[in-house]
């Protein structure tokens, strides 16, 4: 078969050719991110083999159990990021502060936040796992980043990605001019060009969501559910519940397939239990990219204030007009009853979706 395969390594320089300014900086934090993921992948596809299952029997600044892969993930992370040079600083979803670079190179411009081990509570049942990363450039002119260089709105974005450790090992990311994906080849070691120019469509039908959490979610999301779910609806046949309980996993499904991830707060509460900057401000980044869309229900993920560095923000992600769509219900715009079930039509009409 004639194919021309580009490594991630090729596409990275190609794309920092189009800019005569850069200095490379970029580029080399790109590919060390993309060294510490080979190596996070090759201990997650051992784990069972290697002593890397199970929990520490220690609690992360979350309050959450740590497991083994967890911590074995953001000392890998750290490490490779801090020898990568031009770094001015990091932040984990495993730390409760800032992770400082020492000595950092004078021309420093760049930080780091990530989410070394996404969905590794189900590292131990062998179900796909993902690391998060988002980059931003440091807001001031000093050779360390403090906290304010981190809390930073989405939109200031310059890169952001993800690993999926699954049945391959894939890698997507952006830098603000389309969503690419390559999967690793790990008879050579090198990431491949495997999925150019995501894009998602723009209507799906699959919905995300943790249906154990019904009784706590509000009226416009349950109401949503109901609508997603009768067989009466207008525009066709029900949607298809899938839920792995991995935030990358069902991301990157609802990515290539289109439909939307939901991640609301309770009903008695304003925040959900996602964390902005490491998880909801990087995938929204992407998701738009692709022709999507990631809200709060009221107000897209990208334009978000962080005000501390866990905050934790109620997310709805994926197709535009699935979202749009939640969004009306969550707003009160839209609603689905009981008596609903047995019309075929919702009673506003499309209108109030704009």
């Amino acid at each position: 078969m004639n194919k021309t395969l580009t490594s991630l390594s090729r596409k990275i320089r190609e794309d920092e050719r189009r800019h005569p300014e850069a200095t490379g900086a970029f580029s080399n934090l790109l590919e060390h991110i993309a060294i510490a993921a080979k190596i996070i992948s090759r201990e997650v596809n051992k784990a069972g083999l290697v002593d890397l299952t199970g929990a520490t029997g220690e609690t992360n600044v979350q309050g959450e159990e740590v497991k083994k892969l967890d911590e074995y993930a953001n000392e890998t992370l750290i490490a490779v990021l801090r020898q990568s040079g031009y770094l001015a600083g990091l932040a984990s979803e495993e730390e409760e502060d800032v992770i400082s670079v020492e000595d950092p190179h004078p021309n420093s411009k760049y930080i780091v936040l990530f989410d070394p081990l996404d969905g590794s509570s189900n590292i131990d049942a062998n179900v796909s796992v993902g690391t998060i990363f988002s980059i931003l450039k440091k807001s001031r002119v000093s050779d360390k980043a403090e906290l304010e260089d981190f809390l930073r709105p989405g939109y200031e974005q310059v890169a952001a990605g993800y690993v999926v450790y699954g049945s391959s090992t894939m890698l997507v990311y952006t830098t603000g001019n389309g969503v690419h994906g390559f999967t690793l080849d790990a008879s050579i070691g090198e990431f491949l060009l495997s999925h150019p120019n995501i894009k998602t469509p723009e209507k799906g039908k699959i919905f995300s969501i943790n249906m154990g959490n019904l009784s706590r979610f509000d009226e416009g999301t349950s109401s949503y559910i109901k609508y997603l779910t009768s067989e009466n609806r207008a525009e066709g046949r029900p949607y298809t519940l899938r839920y792995i309980g991995s935030l990358v996993s069902d991301f990157h499904r609802n990515l290539l397939y289109g439909g939307i991830f939901m991640y609301p707060a309770d009903s008695n509460a304003t925040n959900g239990k996602l964390r902005l900057l490491y998880e909801a401000s990087p995938l929204a980044f992407i998701v738009e990219q692709a022709g999507g869309k990631a809200s709060t229900g009221f107000k897209d993920i990208l334009d978000v204030e962080p005000t501390e560095l866990h905050q934790r923000v109620p997310l709805f992600i994926g197709s535009r007009q699935d979202v749009e769509e939640a969004e009306a219900f969550v707003q009160g715009k839209l609603n689905f009853t009981e008596e609903d079930l047995n019309d075929s039509r919702l009673i506003p009409d499309d209108a109030e979706l704009q």
